[in-house]
């Protein structure tokens, strides 16, 4: 059942999700007079999103939720320059919303990396050995981002969910980037010399686990920080790439579960159920090109560019910040 369900996804994911894109896409118009006449007749809500806005927040999350150049600190900049979230009322809903909308992106990891999902299943059952390690292997990553996010989630959503910490993370990571590309300047084949996947242990997937932690400030960015922390533990970096992908589908379900049990009523009050659906698709679709890109060119090239780009972005937007554009 499970290798039927793999090939099925994989042979049609690719349409499946252009499909949904192009069915959502076509009904902005419609969806945005609906919300017009919701709020002639009164029903309107705080901050509403057109399906428009949703669509361009769902593009945002899919194609940086795994690149290294923080998911959160792009979704943060696009609510601000389309004005959703502007008070105190509705920003609990529009953090909500963000991290809601990452299912799309997690389906679309699900799809492409389901051999190594139903290997560890199936070490689960107790038919594959390594599957099953490199399930524990995740387990244990995961550990230290479940424990502290659930003891400092107000406080980081508190203190760091604003435009400059993202802006000073965006800096330090794409610095940090830098510096671990030129120690590895030396390597001919960026994506080889290292141990794989398999071979990863329990304590060098709980030091993974610990780093993974430091991306709870946004704009940090957890894919950049677990895929440098697996480097630096000696792993490849496609298989750093890879256990970076397969413990996001671990912790993004945990958080986005958790947001939408705490916060899911708020959103849905403050924006309504189109716009989540339409966050969802679009970061799906988003998601499946952005990944597949990313494997690629990391199996040619090293991270570098994703530090110059950190870097740039992080200048651009402190100038436009002190400029008053923002």
């Amino acid at each position: 059942m499970l290798r039927m369900l793999g090939l099925v996804f994989k042979k049609n994911i690719l349409y499946i999700g252009f499909v949904l894109l192009g069915i959502f896409a076509g009904m902005d118009c419609q969806a945005q007079q609906s919300a017009a006449e919701q709020y002639d007749s009164g029903l309107q809500k705080s901050s509403a999103m057109t399906l428009g806005q949703a669509a361009v927040l769902g593009i945002v999350e899919g194609v940086t939720e795994y690149l290294p150049v923080s998911s959160t600190g792009h979704l943060l900049l696009a609510e601000r320059a389309m004005n959703i979230g502007a008070n105190e009322d509705s920003k609990e809903a529009s953090d909500a919303y963000a991290i809601c909308i990452q299912i799309g992106a997690i389906l679309a990891v699900f799809g492409l990396y389901f051999r190594r999902v139903k290997q560890m299943v199936n070490g689960v059952l107790g038919r594959d050995d390594y599957g099953r390690q490199l399930l524990i292997n995740v387990v244990v990553g995961f550990m230290p981002a479940a424990v502290i996010g659930l003891l400092f989630n107000k406080i980081i959503k508190l203190y760091l969910f604003g435009i400059w910490p993202v802006v000073a993370a965006w800096f330090v990571g794409g610095v940090a980037i830098l510096v671990v590309s030129w120690r590895g300047a030396k390597k001919q084949h960026p994506a080889q010399g290292g141990l794989s996947i398999l071979e990863l242990s329990w304590r060098m997937a709980l030091i993974i686990g610990f780093a993974q932690c430091i991306a709870m400030w946004p704009g940090v960015s957890r894919s950049l920080v677990t895929i440098v922390g697996g480097v630096l533990v000696g792993l490849s970096l496609s298989a750093a790439v890879e256990f970076s992908f397969l413990l996001g589908l671990v912790t993004l379900s945990a958080a986005t579960a958790y947001d939408a049990l705490k916060h899911g009523e708020v959103m849905l009050h403050t924006f309504d159920g189109w716009s989540l659906a339409v966050g969802v698709i679009f970061a799906f679709g988003a998601a499946l090109i952005s990944v597949k890109w990313m494997v690629a060119y990391l199996n040619r090239h090293g991270l570098a560019i994703f530090g110059y780009y950190r870097v740039a972005v992080a200048l651009v937007v402190a100038l436009l910040l002190v400029n008053g554009v923002f």
